[in-house]
């Protein structure tokens, strides 16, 4: 049974995921990546203790729009009654698509609670957590997990058959231990295995940091649907350039400068939006704004600046005041070609018919 817990419009062959990454994948984010194309998106990873003990902190991170859907609320914790409770309190409250369990985040603070990845060390508690969840709600229950919590319980296949007899109906797979943290490379093969022991959906994680990566990971491991993180930082245009590789059409190039800048100022005055407090959203922003400028000639000079701004209309200033210092002798912004952009008053040729592939901001 290789189909979907839940509907996806346009019911794609490989749908795309954005990830949920705390303090990144915001309602603001979320409805950025699915204009680029994102099928599926889920919340930030939140607190079950939170949820039921009534917090607003917590319940801000729940918000979301109906134009965000297909989405998912995904719970941590390593109670099983309390977390059979927030999946209720989820369910009944904000009615997401689906429910997902965390059994991935290797952020120390969670971890030494038990939560996230932490639930790796005791495999029958992920199955008392998975049924709890499962008992609690009538809406689909989803897992995403790691290979383990380190080598010697380093195990994907075992771990995903406990999720998928206590009742998951899909697996996201992010094939690193807990102790890899980020480094390395994701042992894709481990995916591919999964995908042969299982008969619910695998959803493929790790390292798709270009659309070829989405193309290579769906046909390596034959992966139900393919879920985008840290590749997604500063460019939510991922989303549509792994589409255009999976479809077998020609892969956008990435963003000119000028493009680049005005998605970030739309994702930016989103967030200000969004948010109830302007000067918090704008703080918060800022490590977007880093991500949008990275590699970028003098971007560390430009991100310090960027990381003193403090409203929306600094942003702007500050980013139209790079953009003067690369303009051509006629007043044109200089193209750049493959992220690589050049450096204020030097020359610059570009061999090709048209110009560089623009991302547009929107569909």
């Amino acid at each position: 049974m290789n189909t979907l817990p839940f509907s996806v419009p346009g019911d794609p062959d490989t749908p795309l995921f954005l990830a949920p990454q705390a303090g990144v994948s915001e309602s603001p984010f979320r409805r950025l990546c699915r204009s680029f194309g994102a099928d599926v998106v889920l919340t930030e990873f939140v607190s079950a203790e939170g949820i039921v003990r009534g917090s607003e902190k917590t319940a801000s991170y729940l918000r979301f729009h109906e134009e965000e859907r297909p989405i998912g609320v995904q719970i941590f914790g390593a109670d099983p009654a309390t977390m059979g409770e927030a999946a209720s309190l989820v369910t009944e409250t904000y009615a997401p698509d689906f429910v997902d369990i965390n059994f991935g985040c290797p952020v120390k603070k969670v971890v030494k609670r038990n939560g996230g990845s932490g639930c790796l060390r005791d495999l029958k508690l992920v199955g008392r957590i998975i049924r709890a969840v499962d008992r609690a709600t009538p809406l689909p229950v989803t897992v995403k997990i790691r290979s383990g919590f380190d080598e010697p319980t380093r195990d994907a296949v075992a771990i995903g058959r406990v999720c998928q007899d206590a009742g998951a109906r899909m697996v996201t797979l992010h094939p690193r231990t807990r102790a890899d943290m980020y480094s390395g490379k994701a042992r894709w093969e481990e995916i591919a295995a999964l995908v042969r022991a299982l008969e619910i959906p695998v959803i493929g994680n790790g390292d798709v940091r270009r659309g070829e990566d989405a193309l290579a990971m769906r046909d390596r491991t034959g992966c139900r649907g393919i879920m985008i993180a840290r590749g997604s930082h500063g460019a939510p245009w991922l989303f549509r350039q792994s589409r255009a590789a999976l479809e077998g059409e020609p892969v956008p190039g990435e963003p000119d400068l000028h493009t680049r800048f005005e998605i970030c100022i739309r994702h930016a005055a989103n967030a200000v939006a969004f948010e109830r407090d302007a000067g918090k959203a704008v703080r918060e922003f800022r490590k977007h704004l880093g991500w949008y400028t990275k590699g970028i000639p003098d971007g560390r000079q430009l991100r310090q600046r960027l990381f003193q701004v403090h409203d929306l209309q600094e942003v702007c200033a500050v980013l139209e005041g790079y953009l003067d210092g690369c303009r051509d002798e006629d007043g044109a912004i200089l193209p750049t070609e493959a992220g690589v952009l050049p450096r204020p008053g030097s020359s610059y040729r570009y061999d090709g018919a048209g110009g560089p592939a623009v991302v547009a901001p929107g569909r």
